[in-house]
């Protein structure tokens, strides 16, 4: 496997929109995983995610920090997570997406096999962006990524624990994690869409961070999948759209919940 070429080195702080695409990933997949507190299979369970949950909104807030310090007029990061509306978000679709899974009725209680698929696919994913981020011109990023990098392999070794034990389980429990399997991983196609904003960000052609961070994702996963007994989905040619902003319903109901606290008095201090 051929290494990432370097663009020309740059002095410039990281780009706001790449901020806060990192930002948005880790503060929803956060609300996301703190939806199972006092709802998980075990009460260890509970802690588990619960920290995971922690970690990531800890991320969110030091992204959202960084890139509110640029904005004009100033953001903080209260500002930046209950003030937006859905289509000024940046995260990738298959963070929003409900627990339940992507076909389950409005309302569905959580499916604990869809969430750990998607914790393991994106730990995975994170396990090959963060070291890149950490090589980040801007100093204030690359502390952020180097502490990230440390969280995320907790991350990547309880969900990825949680996929064999259920994918090597029972055959009702294979069947589960295999039908989650494929749900999301069409959706991973939009993890690797990279752009200009990406490149002068990490100081990397968007054509090789797509292929080359494919690639070492793609090998991960799939040593994942024959520990757990699962099968690699076939490729898909789906390609959604929530890094630029483009979200179906799923992010709107979830910022009403998230976000309701905070418009319903604004101006509070707690």
């Amino acid at each position: 496997m051929h290494p990432i070429t370097a663009l020309a080195e740059t002095k410039q702080p990281a780009p706001q929109e790449f901020l806060l695409r990192l930002g948005d990933n880790a503060l929803i997949l956060s609300h996301r995983l703190s939806e199972w507190t006092g709802h998980g299979p075990a009460l260890e369970e509970d802690i588990a995610l619960t920290n995971t949950a922690l970690d990531l909104l800890g991320q969110a807030r030091m992204l959202y920090s960084h890139a509110g310090q640029s904005m004009q007029p100033v953001c903080d990061e209260d500002a930046l997570a209950y003030w937006r509306n859905a289509e000024a978000f940046r995260n990738f679709t298959a963070i929003e997406l409900p627990n339940s899974g992507v076909h389950a009725a409005r309302g569905a209680l959580g499916d604990y096999a869809f969430t750990m698929v998607r914790q393991s696919l994106f730990s995975a994913y994170m396990l090959e962006l963060w070291p890149l981020v950490a090589q980040s011109a801007d100093e204030v990023l690359a502390g952020i990524a180097m502490k990230s990098i440390k969280e995320t392999r907790y991350h990547w070794r309880h969900a990825s624990d949680w996929t064999i034990r259920l994918g090597d389980g029972t055959e009702a429990s294979n069947k589960r994690m295999q039908q989650a399997l494929e749900q999301l991983f069409p959706y991973t196609n939009e993890w690797f869409t990279f752009d200009a904003i990406d490149e002068r960000a990490l100081g990397y052609s968007a054509h090789d961070l797509a292929i080359q961070l494919r690639d070492r994702w793609l090998s991960q996963v799939d040593a994942l999948c024959k520990q757990s007994h699962l099968r690699m989905p076939a490729s898909s040619q789906l390609q959604t759209r929530g890094r630029f902003g483009v979200h179906g319903e799923h992010l709107s109901l979830l910022l009403a919940e998230m976000q309701s606290v905070a418009r319903a008095h604004p101006g509070a201090s707690w």
